[in-house]
């Protein structure tokens, strides 16, 4: 959803019968953990919490939000891993979790999204090789995961990606 740019720091829910459809807390100074119970909300389709100062894991719980378009957890303090359970949201279109404190793989299962068009891992702390199954995303127009700690060879299924328009693998390992 498009931002206010006056007021570009308020809060914006939609609805739609009833049911939250797009929640953006962006740019709130919110702290704390992201709740379970966030995934209740089984009509949303936009979850923006970027740029707060939330920590902790990344509920495998947000993996069962089935209707979501667009998760941007992006400049946070998140830790951990990123949840394998995220490759069951068919519907997604744009992940973005850079600049947090991430650590561990990127799952295979990411390469489960066919409809993701933006991969942004920037800036976290993951380690390991980029799955061959990023190969599988045959809509990705922008692959950014450079300023990790990932190592071995660039998978030979990237060239799959005939869409990418961005393609961003510096300042790794």
């Amino acid at each position: 959803p498009p931002r206010s740019t006056l007021f570009p720091y308020t809060t914006l829910f939609r609805s739609t019968g009833g049911h939250v459809t797009n929640l953006v807390l962006s740019d709130n100074y919110l702290s704390g953990t992201i709740s379970d119970s966030l995934s209740n909300l089984l009509q949303l389709q936009t979850l923006d919490l970027h740029w707060n100062q939330l920590s902790g894991a990344i509920p495998d719980s947000l993996g069962n939000l089935s209707q979501l378009k667009e998760l941007d957890l992006e400049i946070n303090w998140f830790s951990g891993n990123i949840p394998e359970s995220l490759g069951n949201l068919s519907q997604l279109q744009s992940l973005a979790l850079s600049g947090n404190q991430l650590t561990g793989g990127i799952p295979n299962t990411l390469g489960n999204l066919s409809r993701l068009q933006e991969l942004a891992l920037i800036d976290d702390q993951l380690t390991g090789d980029i799955p061959a199954s990023l190969g599988n995303l045959s809509q990705l127009q922008g692959l950014e995961i450079e300023s990790n700690q990932l190592s071995g060879r660039i998978p030979d299924s990237l060239g799959n990606l005939s869409q990418v328009q961005i393609f961003n693998i510096a300042w790794n390992q």
